[in-house]
């Protein structure tokens, strides 16, 4: 295959795409299921937003120390500890989030901060592993790229399957299972993924060069920055956009149908994710991130002028062709940029600059649609997509100024 998908599974194994797929789930689920939870039990919208927004905070720190940490020590200790931890934390929020209207909402907070924060990093710790074996083996790019769009393929499919598991277990049985589910999920998949043959192809920076210390560069840090500067963009993209599609099928007349209308650009965007390591290797990696952030910027204009549930639906799947390549993209330059000793960090730094703008596309677009209606949170959605061109064209400044930087294409 000209993608490079045919050299994926001999690379790794059968087995582990889907055990990454599936031991990625908890965490795709944790945020909807403890804000379902909460507004079921006490039935209170603000306290279920309050647990949603402590859980993306608590990600969003202890996404990039987790990272660290196993930069430092290695994955298998970080993965199976952070395993534990979470799914006795979660336990524990089921518990008192099902405890009815009286429950402590500093207790509530103090859970859901340390549930995001303990959160497994699979999807950033299978991209290392990844870019790992692709450098030992000597692998073509396209080899890579088509790893890095499966993984964000799967990224993707998980925000949508996630929280569609949520909301019908929460619906057809109870809403404190979701978060039951999660913990056992976690104890099983994530020890698996931890102890999985390809962990030994990540060598700690402890264990390596008599752990000299990774040298980083002014270069580097500006780049680093543009990255996770996009991906803050692309989470605000993402937040708002579900908090404009909730509101748009309210002014319909349903509001359930909001999480359908946003599975729609979910799917789009694994699609075209997949279809990146396809794309001619003379299409370069930042040329790539400008024209997607540029496409996705007037792609999302067509959110503005749907008037119908249909004419909704196909502009959010068509503006989701836009997103899953920047995705692939950003988080390839990311493995280019980042010294090898801190591969799990810039990893988890990126994957936790999609929590936090997803909090900010949440918060600001609900706050617009609030006093203009839908289409104000939209306009969070189209600034943020600008947001993520003009972050694009900073990396080029960036690699074109910096000397160290001039093999990243």
């Amino acid at each position: 295959m000209k993608s490079g998908y045919s050299a994926l599974l001999p690379m790794v194994g059968a087995p582990f795409i889907p055990l990454t797929f599936l031991a990625r789930l908890p965490l795709a689920m944790l945020t909807i299921g403890s804000m379902t939870l909460v507004i079921a039990s006490t039935g209170s919208y603000a306290l279920g937003g309050l647990a949603a927004a402590m859980v993306g905070i608590g990600s969003a720190v202890g996404g990039p120390s987790i990272g660290y940490i196993a930069d430092r020590i290695g994955q298998r200790p970080v993965l199976i500890t952070a395993a534990v931890l979470h799914t006795l934390l979660l336990v524990a929020l089921s518990i008192f989030g099902n405890s009815g209207p009286d429950l402590s909402a500093g207790l509530l907070i103090g859970l859901c901060l340390a549930a995001g924060a303990t959160g497994p990093q699979v999807g950033p710790m299978s991209r290392v592993r990844w870019i790992a074996i692709s450098r030992q083996r000597k692998q073509e790019p396209k080899t890579l790229s088509a790893a890095l769009s499966l993984e964000s393929m799967l990224d993707e499919l998980g925000f949508v399957f996630g929280p569609v598991a949520v909301g019908l277990l929460a619906s057809l049985l109870a809403p404190v299972l979701p978060l039951y589910i999660a913990a056992v999920l976690t104890i099983i998949l994530v020890p698996l993924f931890a102890l999985h043959p390809t962990g030994n192809a990540v060598t700690p920076s402890a264990a390596a060069q008599h752990g000299a210390k990774a040298a980083i560069g002014k270069g580097q840090v500006a780049a680093i920055g543009a990255l996770v500067l996009s991906m803050i963009a692309l989470g605000t993209v993402f937040g708002s956009t579900a908090a404009g599609t909730l509101a748009f099928a309210g002014a319909q007349g349903d509001s359930n149908q909001g999480g359908l209308l946003y599975g729609a650009m979910g799917l789009s965007s694994a699609i075209a994710a997949v279809s990146v390591a396809a794309w001619p290797q003379g299409f370069t990696q930042i040329s790539r991130w400008i024209t997607c952030g540029a496409v996705l910027t007037v792609l999302s204009f067509g959110m503005h002028l749907a008037d119908t549930t249909v004419w909704m639906l196909a502009a959010l799947f068509i503006a989701g062709f836009g997103v899953g390549p920047v995705i692939v993209t950003v988080m390839t330059l990311g493995g280019e940029v980042a010294p090898p000793q801190r591969l799990s960090t810039v990893m988890t730094m990126l994957s936790a600059g999609i929590v936090v703008g997803t909090a900010i596309g949440n918060g600001l677009a609900g706050l617009l649609a609030e006093s203009m209606g839908y289409l104000g949170a939209f306009w969070v959605a189209t600034g943020a997509s600008a947001v993520i061109l003009v972050s694009a064209v900073l990396m080029k400044l960036v690699v074109a100024r910096s000397a160290s930087l001039r093999r990243v294409r």
